[in-house]
């Protein structure tokens, strides 16, 4: 009876265990789907979308991919605020970044009278202190300031062979900016004239490694010009520009567009320092002006004098005059003067000294001089200017000529030293300077010369023309250096051609290319383009087409705007072989172009042969 009694109570027991294990299991499910609901809420409120939230048990497993780092963290951060931060479980992953980006290393070296200074960003590897021992070697007691910083990432291509080159530019710079980095070195610096200029620029240029872009800004300062010249003559009509001088650009221009108005194209005008007065372009372009009415004269304004002189036929010159002297600023004097056409010219003396100057640079002195000690300084001061192998001198010597004679020679001297080739020719009446330079303010320095050393009275002419050739700034190689340019490149890339054929190979077209870029500085040096050939095949056959491949080549630099007015195609066939025609490769070598200098008198007989029949 006692067992069946307990039997209910059992049962009891075990209804309610199992009621209270639902009413568990059913209040964990809505303690997690609440949960679940509002960390979803929150992050969703917070635009973290890319977060997933699951329910386990009690426990909230956050998944997912985050952005980064901050991400992941305020997503903990946030589920942590809703539930107990113990029940959140991070399964979340982080994005996985590139690898950063190395920096741009570059170095800045500043150098001035001060000391020199090093900016930038360099590899850690770079040894640093051999650079700085280099930069020592090259300033000597001189302050450096290193201020350059360094990251932990190798080095790039080309880096050291920068770093060097900008040493070496360093060492030929006393005031320099250099900025260098892998692929690029840029040097801004001064040079005292142009033709330091042009030295330092081969330098460089012959420095410069590989795979390196080099840009360079070398300047040269402004010249003082003392004294502050303009002169301008005019012949029935006809003007010529002998000297001109300004302060700035702006000045310059007026005084151009004045120029210009007498008839004169293309006229130069030195710019430099020295001038006398804020007004100088005023009053030389107002002076310019007068010289309108005047048809054979000359002007002359030497810093704040002006002097106007004026032919014989020249109607109411003082009226001109007079106008000029009221419109001229008041610090500037003018002097004006009109050939007394009544006069009588005197008799020319028999006084007369030549110098002429070839474009092989002898010295050919002719004429009188004064006593044996005039003699003696005339030749001494030629062969100091020209050289003493170069120089030849046939002077006489005589105690009739005119006052201040020798001081003119000695300045005629000066002024032939300025001309690449030309003639000085000195009269009692006046001086006479023609050739030809490769400085474009030839003429103005001339002319300062005489107004310096003779006066600001001092009768000359000076009829000097500009040649780019012989600018030594412009650095154009010689007609030697223009062929040997082009034959170097032809020794190195040779011109080929398809087999049997004028065409020219695609591949050589780098070597056409390189060839025009030279030729457009070697402007008017008649040249030969030789096309050769091996020896097989029948011998007029290869002649005919070498020169069929010469005058191809002829074509391919004419497409490449080239001038070839002065180039002459010729084609030897097998003739002259520089290598052995027996093998492969030397058959290989005779197939040839080549570029050769024709002096006139090859130019002339090459022209006539080509002009000559064939015998039959």
């Amino acid at each position: 009876m006692r067992k069946n009694s307990l039997l209910p109570v059992l049962v009891t027991f075990g209804v309610a265990g199992a009621a209270c294990v639902g009413a568990a299991t059913l209040t964990v499910a809505q303690i997690e789907d609440r949960s679940v609901r509002v960390v979803r809420e929150i992050l969703a409120a917070e635009d973290l979308d890319w977060a997933e939230v699951e329910a386990d048990g009690l426990q909230i497993d956050l998944r997912g991919t985050a952005p980064d780092e901050a991400e992941r963290f305020r997503a903990l951060t946030l589920a942590g605020q809703v539930v107990d931060g113990a029940r959140v479980i991070d399964r979340m992953d982080v994005t996985t970044r590139d690898p950063i980006e190395a920096p741009r290393f570059t170095v800045e070296l500043l150098r001035s009278d001060e000391g020199v200074s090093l900016i930038g960003l360099v590899p850690a590897e770079m040894d640093r202190l051999a650079f700085l021992e280099d930069i020592a070697r090259n300033a000597v007691n001189t302050p450096i300031t290193d201020l350059l910083q360094a990251a932990a990432f190798p080095a790039p291509e080309n880096w050291n062979e920068a770093l060097r080159f900008g040493v070496e530019a360093f060492a030929l710079a006393d005031k320099s900016k250099i900025s260098i980095a892998s692929d690029r070195v840029a040097v801004t610096t001064m040079a005292g004239d142009a033709e330091a200029r042009a030295n330092m620029e081969r330098s460089l240029t012959r420095l410069a490694p590989g795979g390196v872009e080099v840009a360079l800004d070398i300047s040269i300062p402004r010249p003082v010009i003392t004294p502050f010249l303009f002169r301008l003559s005019r012949e029935e009509g006809t003007a010529r520009l002998e000297a001109c001088s300004a302060a700035t650009e702006t000045g310059r221009d007026q005084i151009i567009a004045a120029v210009q108005g007498l008839g004169i194209d293309d006229p130069i005008c030195q710019l430099g320092l020295g001038v006398p007065s804020v007004a100088w372009p005023g009053a030389v372009s107002q002076a310019i002006e007068a010289m309108d009415e005047i048809e054979t004269g000359t002007l002359t304004v030497t810093d704040l004098e002006i002097r106007l002189e004026s032919g014989p036929a020249t109607e109411d010159f003082g009226t001109h005059a007079a106008a000029l002297r009221n419109d001229l600023p008041e610090e500037f004097t003018l002097t004006a003067l009109q050939e007394d056409a009544a006069a009588v010219e005197p008799e020319a003396g028999p006084a007369e000294f030549t110098a002429t100057r070839s474009p092989e640079g002898m010295v050919q002195i002719r004429g009188r001089a004064g006593d044996t000690l005039a003699r003696s300084a005339v030749g001494s001061y030629g062969r100091a200017l020209f050289g003493t192998e170069q120089v030849s001198l046939s002077l006489e010597q005589t105690q009739e000529v005119p006052a201040g004679w020798n001081p003119r020679l000695l300045a005629a001297m000066d002024a032939l030293s300025l001309l690449n080739n030309g003639a000085v020719r000195v009269t009692p009446e006046r001086i006479s300077v023609s050739g030809v330079s490769g400085s474009e303010d030839a003429s103005s320095q001339i002319s300062r010369l005489f107004t310096g050393r003779l006066g600001d009275d001092a009768a000359y002419d000076v009829d000097v023309r500009y040649d780019e050739r012989f600018d030594v700034e412009l650095g154009l190689p010689s007609p030697e250096e223009c062929v040997a340019q082009v034959n170097n490149i032809l020794s190195t890339r040779q011109i080929t051609f398809d087999p049997g054929s004028a065409t020219i190979d695609p591949e050589s077209r780098a070597s056409v290319d390189a060839i025009a870029e030279i030729l457009r500085k070697c402007d008017n040096i008649p040249m030969e383009v030789g096309g050769y050939t091996d020896s097989q095949g029948r011998e007029e056959m290869n002649r005919d087409l070498s020169q069929q491949r010469a005058e191809a080549v002829l074509g391919a630099l004419l497409a490449r705007r080239v001038p070839v007015g002065d180039l002459v195609a010729n084609g030897y066939g097998e003739e002259n072989p520089i290598a052995d025609n027996d093998t492969a490769e030397g058959r290989e070598a005779n197939r040839r172009i080549e570029f050769a200098l024709l002096r006139p008198q090859e130019d002339t007989e090459n022209t006539e042969a080509a002009e000559v029949e064939p015998a039959e």
